[in-house]
């Protein structure tokens, strides 16, 4: 069974460029915790994140990566890039991240490490820093984070099988959505549908819920039954090696209020609006005010929203969008956009003076331009 998810060329070329970038810092070693860039630069995908795990990226020579020693089968399987330091549950991880540090000689080096990191806790931080107080010690955070955004040809056809199957989990649970119907069927049914379409679990979700709880951004599924005159929230997110790839819909059960069938064209023209703009060297913030023209031109003149998509990349439970940053196409933003990007593209008009709806699909940059990587799923009024 092949346990390598990427081509040892390929870690060895991401290693390369995290050096190139290591070396702008001035850094002789970067402290990582991230588990998507953990994953990035040693292909290691597993549930044991939960627990810290430090790679320690020196400038020169072989990585070396500090986790609970239960782990060692696992990383002996899938990690051929990095040496084990495994430590007891009796034990402490900064120990032997500071045993890693003297043995390669950088107990007292200029040194980065990840602060914005959600499983490096603030003990074992302090621990490390006190440790190597001889080190100079900066904050590494995006360092990786920043290489993972632009995807190689490879990534990107991990991206396309994740959006695969989030397109075939979006279909089921809109098939699955009647009078009378529960969220647990919807759940279940989109559920069923992604896992034999070839998806992991995902990052997030899926989102199916009310729009009674529409503003409740990240709950889900608790029992709810849908009846004639609601509508559903659907944001559904497949996942292939750990590549995330997540769409929305907003359906009506029965029948759909007046004016439902303009809100609808009105975010098939935002949608449009966003993927029109979306072209290498322009800016997030450019995307964004195309989107939002389409709402001025609809006479929303007054209704702005913190984005109108995000990347997505690598992605670790709890997120999709590859760790706990976000990082937007959002107003003023002046981020260059780059062939082999991929966005969670929106075109969202809720609680504004128009019917509710909206729509959202992955996006893929290439050089000509934006690629829907959902394309299956209708964007127009959708009644169950």
């Amino acid at each position: 069974m092949q346990h390598n998810v990427f081509p040892r060329a390929e870690l060895d070329d991401r290693l390369q460029a995290v050096r190139q970038a290591m070396s702008q810092s001035g850094l002789d070693a970067l402290v990582v915790s991230v588990p998507e860039n953990i994953y990035y630069l040693t292909g290691l995908d597993h549930w044991g994140f939960f627990a810290c795990h430090v790679l320690v990226v020196p400038a020169v020579g072989e990585m070396a990566l500090a986790c609970r020693a239960m782990e060692r089968i696992t990383v002996g399987n899938q990690v051929e890039n990095a040496e084990f330091y495994g430590h007891a549950d009796t034990e402490e991880l900064a120990d032997y991240v500071l045993k890693i540090l003297g043995d390669r000689g950088l107990s007292s080096a200029r040194l980065g490490i990840e602060k914005r990191s959600l499983f490096m806790t603030p003990r074992i931080y302090e621990m490390i820093i006190a440790g190597a107080g001889g080190a100079d010690w900066i904050d590494g955070s995006g360092v990786i984070d920043e290489l993972r955004l632009v995807k190689s040809p490879l990534e990107q056809d991990y991206t396309r099988r994740a959006a695969a199957a989030a397109d075939a989990g979006t279909l089921a649970a809109i098939d699955a959505i009647h009078d009378g119907a529960s969220d647990y069927e919807i759940a279940a049914e989109c559920n069923r549908a992604m896992i034999l379409a070839g998806s992991e679990y995902p990052g997030f979700g899926p989102f199916i819920r009310p729009t009674t709880r529409l503003g409740e951004e990240h709950t889900t599924w608790r029992g709810d039954v849908f009846h004639d005159g609601d509508a559903v929230f659907l944001e559904i997110g497949g996942a292939y090696r750990k590549y995330q790839a997540p769409m929305g819909r907003l359906v009506y059960v029965g029948s759909a209020p007046p004016g439902a069938e303009a809100s609808a064209e009105l975010a098939i023209r935002g949608m449009q609006a966003i993927c029109d703009a979306l072209k290498p060297g322009v800016t997030a913030g450019e995307v964004y005010q195309a989107w939002k023209d389409v709402a001025d031109g609809a006479g929303l003149l007054d209704y702005h929203r913190h984005h109108c998509g995000y990347m997505v990349s690598i992605g670790f439970p709890p997120s999709w969008t590859g760790g706990s940053m976000v990082t937007s196409l959002q107003p003023g933003s002046t981020r260059e956009l780059k062939t082999g990007m991929t966005f969670h593209a929106h075109s969202w008009f809720t609680n504004t003076d128009v019917v509710d709806y909206f729509i959202s699909n992955t996006v893929l940059l290439t050089d000509s331009g934006a690629e829907n990587l959902t394309p299956r799923t209708p964007q127009t009024l959708i009644v169950r």
